[in-house]
């Protein structure tokens, strides 16, 4: 009898341990699609003959893909359960790296749509299982989805213009990462089917469940995911730019963004499990925003200054990620309120954020420069900070 419970026990653990793996390269895949991007924009542009508006299509579809489809999340889930349907995400995503690159500029917003519903669709549901299956662990596991999550960006910055050059050209720099999503599926699958009964009873009850729309508190979390998304995908899709027009290499620019996204790595495994056992989040939410601020001071003042400082103040900064995370499972009673607001925070967050590089893009054609666009840039950041702070209070919706 006891050795029959020590194998249960031994057999928990490691379904466990394979469970956080999975989310791990899951979480891995979710960036590069979208990061590696950036660096290799001017070579496809030129090489399929494209127009600025086509880049500025390119680079606003991620955002609004994964508000659609975040909001779209929670209802298939309930249809096919919490596994499946994050398995049939990264299906889509493989699917849509692998072919975005074979064609014209049309089949690459087509594929990149289909990538990116699959990324918002992980990005909604990965909250849940983690709310789900390691309720004890929420700040450690939130830590490490984000570690691997910012890990994988930064991938897809700096590894993308070398790939470029060793693979010969930029469509076999973006269609290697279809490998990667690929084995992200092959490890999901397996480590899901012992959870998934789990996971579809807890989800079982939200039939009829309360609207989050009229919730002060889901709001001030929508707010505050919404403002660093905007943040965040100006980063993403137009640092590299302004550091070229400042007299940087575009090798170094990619490798300063690749910087950005890889200092959320140890403020994720770090500050997001300290703060997830605090009372409240809000001042290490304010503390991130007032570092990332002071980087994006330095790129208003002079970006060629001090380039490696700004990139890690802003990636200091940007490392709010992971709490905006953390605070949609810790003001969530149960999976399900998780499920909600997670649908909720990221459907109409990304929404948000989708705006951030188009307006951004617009600004600098209106002024001619850089000044007013990174004043609107510090302007949300602001909003970010003030929303964070009252999303990090410790409440329930």
């Amino acid at each position: 009898m006891a050795d029959n419970r020590l194998d249960e026990r031994t057999t928990v653990v490691a379904g466990g341990a394979l469970l956080a793996i999975a989310v791990a390269a899951a979480a891995l895949n979710l960036r590069p699609a979208v990061t590696s991007v950036a660096p290799l924009l001017g070579e496809m542009r030129d090489t399929l003959g494209t127009s600025a508006t086509w880049a500025g299509v390119l680079t606003s579809l991620p955002p609004l893909c994964f508000a659609a489809a975040g909001l779209a999340a929670p209802r298939l889930c309930e249809r096919i359960g919490l596994g499946r349907t994050i398995s049939v995400a990264l299906v889509l995503l493989t699917a849509g790296l692998a072919v975005r690159a074979v064609d014209g500029p049309y089949l690459m917003l087509g594929a990149t749509l289909a990538a990116c519903a699959g990324i918002a669709l992980a990005n909604v549901l990965i909250p849940v299982v983690i709310k789900g299956s390691f309720p004890a662990r929420i700040g450690l596991m939130t830590g490490i989805y984000t570690a691997a999550l910012q890990g994988g960006g930064a991938l897809g910055s700096a590894v993308a213009p070398a790939t470029e050059d060793v693979l010969g050209g930029w469509r076999q720099a973006l269609a290697v990462w279809a490998v990667l999503a690929f084995v992200a599926l092959l490890i999901w699958i397996p480590a899901s089917r012992r959870h998934r009964a789990t996971w579809n009873s807890e989800l079982s009850r939200s039939t009829g469940r309360r609207s989050l729309l009229r919730n002060r508190l889901a709001w001030s979390v929508t707010l505050f995911f919404g403002c660093q998304g905007f943040v965040a995908y100006i980063v993403m899709g137009w640092l590299p730019q302004v550091f070229i027009d400042n007299g940087i290499g575009k090798l170094e620019a990619g490798t300063l963004v690749g910087l950005i996204s890889l200092m959320g790595v140890p403020v994720a495994l770090v500050i997001t499990p300290l703060a997830a056992r605090s009372a409240g989040q809000s001042r290490w939410i304010v503390a991130l925003g007032v570092v990332g601020a002071a980087g994006v001071v330095g790129m208003l003042v002079d970006p060629a200054a001090a380039p490696w400082v700004w990139s890690v103040l802003i990636g200091v900064g940007m490392s709010a990620f992971s709490l905006a995370l953390a605070v949609i499972a810790l003001r969530a009673r149960d999976a399900e309120d998780t499920a909600q607001l997670s649908g909720m925070a990221q459907g109409f967050g990304y929404l948000i954020a989708s705006t951030g590089p188009f307006l951004f893009g617009l600004l600098h054609d209106v002024s001619h420069g850089w000044t007013v666009p990174f004043i609107m840039f510090l302007v949300v950041y602001a909003v970010q900070i003030v929303a964070g702070a009252a999303a990090g209070r410790d409440r329930y919706v």
